[in-house]
């Protein structure tokens, strides 16, 4: 017999609407598999039940006001969505996975968390992150590290790895995460989720931890398309204040609209070589990304491979801008000491770079996206959407890209397992992780897909044409 876990986001948020599942039955359910399996998992760095329950108790009167006075509620209203621990809940405890920060709680809601609330979601809490978000795992000083349900000896990645485990082990039905430099698409690869990351501007990073650098974004993370494209469309839009907005889609239109869509014919590219010098991808992760190769063009489009020559300068230029980003979060005096080897390291670093070295770091990002825009994938000539592996290995065991007595060398050792990933973070452009594969070991291996700055929509209607060729929700970790 399924249990509410099996449920997907939609399915519960339907039978909230009618009347046949209440927010609180669901709320409680969540908040006791959180009990038995979180010690193990590493999901959440701050429980949340109190808040929880009383947000479930008033998304409940609101469904049966709804149903009685027959509005429209909100598409995810009821449904829990736990929100990363690098964002602001006020008067929840926000660590950012940092011993300095251990007792920090802010009195105001980040942008996100507000279109969260409005959305009538549910907070179970604040999800595991790596020390501000810096490394591809998710381990820290203050909590166990986030593990894949798939094999308990495996990281979940990072650096949203506790909202990976918290939906890959049923602790959430979908979970509210943030990409940098992959940290959507690299947990979802491990856990075997499908991530968006949204395009630049997308989702607001407001009101008081822009991401000038443009680099950094909020996005969803799901079992399904049509909950990743739900939860993106509960998250979306600009906010006064934002540095970036990304194009707006047509009115009346949303993005869940587009799991139903036919993509249409796509000239799609594939990638098996990284563009980072002496990268080498696992067979596992090549094999994923030719048989989806395979695959799409069984689904008529036209697929051809494309070797890009590898270049050293993004990830120079990723390096300085991504030091610079550690060196200026706010730590307290008394806190430096406390930081992580690997966050001490990068902010050395940033503190190093000139301010001309940082400029011409961000004219390289622009660069890069504009040869996207105008070359690679300029419309009605270039491709369509590019296809590669979402990471160069399989996942990672627990502490196998950590090395406390070497930062330097872990973060030579987190750039060659995430070589793909960042490339969309300086270009600004979508890109999504699909679960399509699993290794012989029985090990998700992601795949990726990156669309033209703007189009997440391909990139959905894409997905969930693969989703339907091979559906992959109904594999499930033995923690289930």
């Amino acid at each position: 017999m399924a249990e509410l876990h099996d449920l997907t986001a939609l399915e519960q948020a339907a039978g909230i609407r009618a009347g046949e599942l209440s927010p609180v039955e669901l709320t409680e359910h969540y908040l006791a598999r959180i009990d038995r399996l979180d010690d193990t998992l590493g999901a959440f760095l701050t429980r949340t039940p109190e808040i929880a329950r009383k947000q479930a108790a008033e998304a409940e009167s609101e469904a049966v006001a709804a149903r009685r006075e027959g509005r429209e509620l909100p598409p995810l209203h009821g449904v829990p969505v736990p929100v990363k621990d690098l964002n602001q809940v006020a008067g929840v405890r926000c660590t950012m996975g940092s011993r300095a920060l251990a007792e920090h709680v802010p009195d105001v809601d980040d942008h996100v968390v507000d279109k969260l609330r409005a959305g009538g979601t549910i907070l179970l809490g604040k999800t595991n992150t790596p020390e501000f978000g810096l490394p591809s795992h998710t381990e820290n000083g203050i909590a166990p590290p986030a593990r894949t349900p798939w094999d308990l000896e495996r990281s979940a990645g990072g650096s949203s790895g506790g909202a990976g485990a918290a939906v890959a082990g049923g602790l959430a039905p979908i979970a509210h995460a943030t990409d940098g430099g992959g940290s959507i698409r690299i947990p979802a690869s491990v856990c075997g989720l499908y991530g968006i990351k949204p395009s630049r501007g997308r989702i607001s990073g407001g009101p008081l931890l822009h991401d000038i650098t443009g680099l950094a974004t909020s996005g969803p993370l799901a079992r399904t398309v049509a909950d990743a494209a739900t939860l993106l469309d509960v998250m979306a839009g600009p906010m006064p204040g934002d540095p970036y907005a990304a194009p707006s889609l047509p009115p009346g239109e949303t993005f869940a609209s587009y799991v139903l869509r036919d993509p249409g014919r796509l000239r799609i590219a594939y990638l098996t070589g990284t563009p980072v010098p002496g990268v080498q991808v696992h067979p596992d992760c090549r094999a994923a990304t030719t048989d989806t190769a395979a695959l799409l063009t069984g689904l008529g489009h036209e697929v051809e491979e494309l070797s890009l020559p590898a270049d050293d300068a993004l990830l120079i230029a990723f390096t300085r801008v991504w030091s610079v980003l550690a060196a200026i979060r706010p730590v307290p005096p008394a806190g430096e000491e406390l930081l992580m080897p690997l966050t001490r390291y990068l902010r050395g670093r940033g503190a190093e770079v000139a301010g001309a070295d940082f400029a011409t770091s961000m004219y390289a990002f622009r660069a890069l996206a504009q040869f996207m825009a105008d070359g690679l994938m300029a419309p009605g000539g270039g491709y369509d959407v590019i296809l590669s592996p979402t990471l160069a290995t399989p996942p990672a065991a627990v502490g196998g890209l950590r090395n406390d007595a070497d930062p330097q060398a872990e973060f030579a050792a987190i750039g060659a397992f995430t070589p793909f990933t960042a490339v969309y973070n300086a270009t600004g452009q979508p890109a999504v992780n699909v679960p399509l594969q699993w290794n012989a070991e029985g090990l998700p291996i992601g795949v990726m897909l990156a669309g033209r700055y703007g189009d997440e929509a391909t990139l959905i209607a894409l997905s969930a044409q693969l989703e339907q060729a091979r559906p992959w929700a109904a594999r499930k970790p033995s923690v289930w």
